[in-house]
């Protein structure tokens, strides 16, 4: 028998649901019915005015991922609290572990740390970095907040990140934070079985999704996964509004994970709603 995947809800922390009070409401709701997690979404800015590739309206709030899920931890006691994504490259990689480490610590190991290289060269400009090889720069920076959650005392020597004999503290209660690679090429396929404890596609149908999986056995094939991250956990945004059977699609091809997106831009009482209709204790 197939297992039935977890329910999580993405864009807690997006347009109307970014409101404090609507936020936490929605969190809330989204733990008493069962829900497995919330996911906030990043851009640190977007391009003004609107154009493509931006998802979103530049007015579009957005709050910071690390301070919405840090308010959510307080009003919350079981329900994981999913980035998705932080734009790895975007950020000094010793400051985010930090950051990420005290918001493992004050949720009690509640974070899913999802991650992405990002694509949009307005915010990588804004954010002072380069578009050309954010990729490995997002590689060697997870590998060194790594040693900074699990090590004391520790250094290191990359092409990007360099230091010696620091500590940083307190440890997330997790050890190695749970981390998931976003993504949907071939290098992003590579860095979540290489580096990741599962991967995350979004906005994906059945058939994306099993094209997707595919990539993945293609890339385990290639890529040595190392034990302790275990078997790669998949998660998924579906593309539309879930349908008779659709539930059953993504458990048949393995999907751990489906992180429900409402809306960005529904009110409180339409988003409520959603949770209502889609609890996985319903």
């Amino acid at each position: 028998m197939t297992n039935a995947p977890a329910i999580g809800l993405f864009g807690i922390n997006m347009g109307p649901a970014g409101e404090p009070a609507t936020m936490a409401r929605i969190a809330v709701e989204a733990e008493a019915a069962g829900y497995e997690s919330v996911w906030t979404g990043e851009h640190i800015v977007l391009p003004d005015p609107q154009a493509p590739p931006s998802p979103a309206p530049p007015e579009t709030p957005m709050v910071d991922t690390a301070v919405a899920l840090s308010y959510l931890a307080g009003v919350t006691s079981t329900i994981k609290l999913g980035s998705g994504i932080i734009i790895l490259p975007q950020r000094q990689p010793a400051v985010l572990a930090k950051s990420l480490a005290s918001l493992d610590y004050l949720s009690d190991g509640r974070l899913l740390f999802g991650l992405g290289v990002g694509y949009l060269e307005p915010e990588m400009t804004a954010c002072s970095t380069p578009m050309d090889r954010r990729g490995d720069r997002s590689d060697e920076y997870l590998v060194a907040m790594r040693q900074l959650w699990t090590e004391d005392a520790t250094s290191f020597d990359g092409e990007f990140v360099t230091f010696s004999s620091v500590s940083a503290n307190p440890k997330p209660p997790q050890g190695s934070i749970h981390t998931v690679v976003g993504g949907h090429s071939k290098r992003a396929s590579r860095r979540a079985v290489g580096l990741a404890h599962g991967w995350y596609g979004f906005m994906r149908d059945p058939e994306t999704a099993a094209s997707d999986i595919a990539q993945l056995e293609e890339a385990a094939s290639q890529v040595d996964r190392p034990a302790d991250l275990g078997r790669l956990e998949i998660s998924v945004t579906p593309q539309k509004r879930l349908g008779p059977g659709d539930l059953e699609a993504y458990a048949e091809l393995g999907v751990d994970r489906l992180i429900l997106q409402p809306g960005w831009h529904r009110g409180l009482d339409d988003i409520l709603a959603y949770v209502e209709e889609f609890a996985p204790s319903a």
